[in-house]
C-alpha cells in the first residue's frame, strides 16, 4: 500500500495491510501536526506534493526496504492539503518475522521520506508561515514564491 491523500488517514486499516501470519513484528509510525515548532505557535499545515513522482519515490523506498532487509510488507500513506494540529500526516508500517528489522526498516522508510521525496510542508504561525521540505526539490509553482516563502531545507528547519 503506497498513497496519497487529501482525506483523514486511519492507521489501523495500513498497519493490518502488512500483517501477515510469518511476521512476528509490525511497526506503524504516525506523523502528527505539533502546537509548536521554531518557538511558535503552529496554526495549521499545508502539504504540497508532486505526486506522480512522490508516488514514485514511495515505491523506490518501498523497494530498497526489500533489497536491504528483504521484507516485503511496507505501507505508507502520506496526506496533502490542510491539515489541524493533531492530524496524521504520515503513516509507514512495516512488517517483519523479527522486531529489529522492523523498527530498523520503518526508521529508514520516515528518513528517506525526508530526503527523496517531493512533498513539502508549509507551517502557517499568527505572524506568518515557512515552507518546510525536501532539499532537492521545490513546491509547484515554486518560482513564482519570493524567497521568503520557499522551502527551507530540512537541516535548517525544526526537527520532526
Amino acid at each position: 500500500m503506497i498513497e496519497i491523500t487529501r482525506q483523514a488517514i486511519d492507521p489501523q486499516p495500513v498497519t493490518a495491510s502488512v500483517r501477515r501470519d510469518s511476521n512476528g513484528a509490525v511497526v506503524t509510525f504516525l506523523g502528527v501536526t505539533r502546537r509548536h515548532s521554531m518557538g511558535k505557535a503552529v496554526l495549521y499545515l499545508e502539504y504540497e506534493a508532486y505526486e506522480p513522482m512522490a508516488l514514485k519515490e514511495l515505491a523506490k523506498i518501498g523497494r530498497e526496504v526489500g533489497s536491504r532487509w528483504g521484507l516485503q510488507d511496507v505501507a505508507i500513506v502520506h496526506r496533502v492539503g490542510r491539515l489541524e494540529i493533531e492530524d496524521v500526516s504520515l503513516v509507514v508500517a512495516v512488517a517483519s518475522p523479527h522486531r529489529r528489522e522492523a523498527f530498523e526498516a520503518c526508521q529508514y522508510v520516515v528518513d528517506r521520506i525526508k530526503e527523496t521525496v517531493p512533498i513539502w510542508k508549509k507551517e502557517v504561525f499568527e505572524d506568518g508561515a515557512v515552507w518546510v521540505g525536501c532539499q532537492s526539490h521545490e513546491p509547484s509553482g515554486a518560482g513564482a514564491r519570493s524567497a521568503e516563502d520557499r522551502p527551507v531545507p530540512a537541516s535548517q528547519a525544526s526537527g520532526d
